[in-house]
Formats: C-alpha cells, structure tokens, sequence
C-alpha cells in the first residue's frame, strides 16, 4: 500500500475502515500525522527529519537552555498561530456531528481539532497556546506572552520566513544570543508551555477522561500516530483488551499494529474525509 491515495482508493479504503469499526461510534486517537496536511512535520514519519525533542529535565534544569527554547519558540509560536486545520481535522469534526465519533483523544498540541470543530477534544499533551508558571500554576494565554517576550526583546525579529517548525513550536533556530526570558507575571516564576514533554508525566485526570472515552466507545480509531510512545499505545492495549475493533491510519507501521483489525498505510486527509462523506450519503 502507498501512502498517497487516489479519491477511489480513498474511498475503497474509508468503506472497510467503516465494516472494521462496526456501528459506533468511536473515539479517535490522533497524533502528529494528522496535521502534516497543514504544514506541522511530525516526529517519526517516514519522511520526517531526525528531532531530538526538548525534555522537562533540560527545560527547568539549564536557565541558559531555557532562554535558548524560548527565543526558539517565540518564532515558531507565530507560525504555529498561522497553521489552518485540513481536511482531516474537519473530517472528524463532521464525524461528531453525524454522531459517528464521540470524541478526540489528540497527542498533538497545535488545538486544530478544536479550530475545526471537534467539541470533545482531550488535549492530552496540553495546548501550545497557553503557558503555566511551575511556581503558582497559574495558567495564561501564549498571545499574552508573545506581547511581553516582544517587548523584552525589540531588535529580536520573530517573523523568520522558511523556518523549520516541530510539531511543539519549536523553531530551528541556530543563534538566540541575548534573547530575554519573561518570568510569570503573578509571582516571578519560571514559565513553561503548557505542554507535557518527555520526561513529565500526563495529569491523572486527563488520562482519567481519556479511559473513559475509550470505554464508552464501540470501537477505536487511531489517525497519524506511530504508537511509539506508551502515552497513545495504552489506549489502543486498553481498547483491544476490552475486544474492542481498533483500526489504525497512518503512513507506515505502528508499534500497535498486531492489536489492530485493519491498518491502512496512507495519509489520514483522504481516508477521513471519504469516511465522513460515507455517513453523509
């Protein structure tokens, strides 16, 4: 199978995702495949750059590597803000409004699901458009930060055209030299993305509500992730225990594929959207 697909090859895929995942509806499982169509790269796509992605102990750890990111992240931060959602995400969102879909478990942090229109979304990484201070846990708009972070740094010029962007704002950019941290505006603490990064664990609660929605699913359906990492892969294992169809889509194969009824080795564009038009007809 090749991961481009024709509008006939779509929907001869989109008609047996509908037969493997039974009458539904289901909860989805998305990661950073599902918005390489809006132009975010992904981690580990076939096509993908080697990333060595931030982790928590570097960012709270190293002042010098924490102004590094945040000069990083203030250009990839306007550029994340101008990413649209495709035609997978609206996909989804009519999914849920046909009642075919009950809701989105998303590992990705770009919030296009919910710019499309999914309404019951579990951000389950966090959000990139808000920051939280690791001090008093006070939680505040990213665009607010921008204002500041701008004002701190006047000659730093955060609209860098062509810049490589990670799928958590992070720009690849070689010098910030000079580049000012804002701290929390309430207490003076340390600033952070409300983002989960590796090496921190996902709160109880959101994994709590994500079991659920899984549970009270028929079926499962996994678009754009590689299932490399327990934080996805444990609610395909908890679905398939429970004999529950999983069916996954996502350009080349997963750590969870032996759990699945059906795979389909493509771009989840297409394949959704010929599913969503399968329930509209």
């Amino acid at each position: 199978m090749t991961s481009t697909l024709h509008t006939g090859e779509a929907a001869d895929w989109a008609a047996r995702v509908r037969r493997a995942l039974g009458p539904g509806p289901v909860a989805a499982v998305t990661g950073a495949g599902m918005s390489t169509d809006s132009g975010i790269p992904d981690y580990r796509g076939p096509d993908s750059p080697p990333r060595t992605p931030m982790t928590y102990q570097q960012f709270t750890g190293d002042p010098a590597f924490r102004r590094h990111y945040w000069a990083r992240n203030h250009v990839g931060w306007h550029h994340m803000d101008r990413v649209r959602p495709n035609d997978g995400h609206r996909a989804l969102a009519d999914l849920e409004r046909l009642g075919a879909v009950r809701g989105v478990i998303t590992q990705n942090v770009d919030t296009l699901h919910s710019v499309a229109g999914s309404e019951h979304v579990i951000d389950l990484h966090g959000r990139y458009d808000r920051v939280v201070c690791l001090s008093c846990s006070e939680r505040t708009s990213r665009a607010r930060l921008a204002e500041r972070l701008a004002a701190l740094n006047p000659g730093f010029t955060a609209d860098v055209p062509d810049v490589e962007i990670a799928p958590d704002a992070d720009a690849a950019l070689t010098s910030t030299e000079g580049f000012r941290v804002a701290d929390c505006a309430s207490c003076g603490g340390v600033l952070k993305p409300d983002i989960v990064y590796f090496g921190e664990n996902v709160p109880k609660g959101r994994v709590h509500d994500a079991y659920r929605m899984v549970d009270e699913a028929r079926a499962l359906l996994v678009a754009g992730s590689s299932l490399t990492v327990l934080s996805g892969r444990r609610f395909v294992k908890h679905a398939a225990e429970q004999g529950k169809p999983v069916v996954i889509v996502n350009r080349g194969a997963t750590r969870a594929d032996h759990l699945a009824a059906l795979t389909v080795d493509a771009g989840c564009s297409p394949v959704l959207r010929s599913l969503a038009e399968s329930y509209r007809a």
